[in-house]
């Protein structure tokens, strides 16, 4: 028997919930992934009424965080030659190969001919020397260095070509069906491709997958071999809620600039493509954040491990089971209409032992004037054993009335 609860928890009963979280807070027990692919647009009754302002560019988004939601954009689709927005995948791949343990942050990174020789934006590493991968990671992502690039993609793949096959794997698990990549640093083959839209699939899965590695896009400099070099992100400079992410430039390219910010826990992720001079990215992108905040506001509902309700459980050792969602949930709404969100649960009226972590045990619906606009699964916390043959004698009596 399904237990409709109508919930009608009009936001300001959740002020007990955390409204400002860091991302990537612990992920709970449930063991089931981060959803991926598309983004979705924010839905028609949600919009503000100012639209999101345009830009001399070949494309541009500007997405919420939290809920995916595209506020904006300009030729999402369009294919894009992504110069060093590449790199975004080359320090996606570093990163999990971290994370699993394939590799270390000290491991000496052989710099082999074809990484010291490699045109463009360089860190200046030497030929048949070792450098860490620590340091080949700032050299990536503050200096934009190619050789870096074909470095740590020589280290994790064998070779950059191997590693090619990784990205474009990658790519598509995270839902990013109109990219291709033949190469580590985003240098320009016709067969590398992407859209404005799968780069920011693919921030936002770094942003909420690496939370700790953030703090890596909005280092101001770096210096390597004496060399100083700064971060061509110069949004960083400009306003102090901006912590990321790249830049990106080929003459065929154009300029190219993804950017995050946070302010007052909400965080909005914009892009611009083929934007004909450095000053034109960084204007476009940082009016577009200036557009959402002055237009949106954010609310988290909940982080990940959080509990939603509990449900009363049968058979078992404990006699309520704790629901949650997986990751964490969060919306954004126009300025001033937080009384029109409600929320609802589609959850079982009881559950039955025993039951493993991660189980799906229903869902939770988030409304704007009545209307359902987000919806997200809810799993069980924790595991859920059965209890001994007395208390389970017992529980079937009981539900006989």
């Amino acid at each position: 028997m399904i237990l409709r609860v109508a919930v009608l928890l009009l936001f300001t009963f959740l002020s007990g919930f955390p409204s400002m979280a860091q991302e990537g807070d612990a992920q709970g027990d449930a063991a089931v992934p981060q959803p991926v692919g598309s983004l979705g647009d924010i839905p028609e009754a949600m919009k503000a009424v100012v639209p999101p302002p345009d830009a001399p560019v070949k494309s541009w988004m500007l997405v919420d965080f939290e809920s995916g939601w595209v506020l904006g954009s300009k030729n999402r689709d369009l294919r894009i030659e992504p110069a060093s927005l590449t790199k975004l995948m080359t320090g996606f791949l570093v990163f999990e190969a971290l994370e699993k343990g394939e590799i270390r942050i000290d491991d000496k990174v052989y710099v082999s001919r074809k990484a010291w020789k490699t045109g463009g934006s360089r860190m200046f590493i030497q030929v048949d020397t070792h450098v860490d991968v620590e340091n080949l990671l700032k050299g990536l992502i503050v200096q934009s260095g190619n050789d870096a690039a074909v470095a740590l993609a020589e280290h994790l793949g064998g070779s950059e070509e191997g590693f090619a096959v990784r990205m474009n794997h990658k790519a598509q698990e995270l839902g990013m069906v109109n990219s291709h990549f033949t190469n580590s640093h985003g240098l320009p083959d016709e067969n590398h491709y992407s859209t404005a839209e799968d780069i920011l699939i693919l921030s936002r899965a770094l942003i909420r997958n690496f939370p700790e590695r953030l703090a890596l896009y909005s280092t101001r400099e770096y210096t390597y071999n004496d060399i100083t070099q700064k971060n061509r992100n110069v949004l960083l400079w400009r306003d102090p809620t901006v912590d990321g992410l790249k830049t990106g430039y080929t003459k065929a390219a154009g300029y190219c600039l993804i950017a995050t910010a946070k302010r007052d826990g909400m965080r909005l992720i914009a892009i611009v493509t083929g934007a004909d001079r450095r000053k034109t990215r960084a204007d476009a992108v940082q009016s577009l954040l200036r557009y959402g905040y002055a237009t949106y506001d954010g609310l988290l509902l909940y982080r990940p491990g959080d509990e939603v309700t509990k449900v009363r459980l049968w058979m078992g050792e404990e006699k309520e089971a704790g629901i949650g969602v997986s990751g964490q949930l969060g919306v954004v709404y126009p300025k001033g209409k937080r009384d029109r969100l409600s929320a609802a649960l589609d959850i079982p009226e009881s559950l039955e032992a025993p039951l493993g972590s991660g189980t799906d045990v229903g869902s939770i619906q988030v409304k704007y004037n009545g209307t359902p606009v987000l919806e997200r699964r809810l799993y069980l916390n924790a595991d859920y054993s059965s209890g001994p043959w007395w208390s389970r004698l017992k529980d079937s009596v009981l539900r006989l009335f």
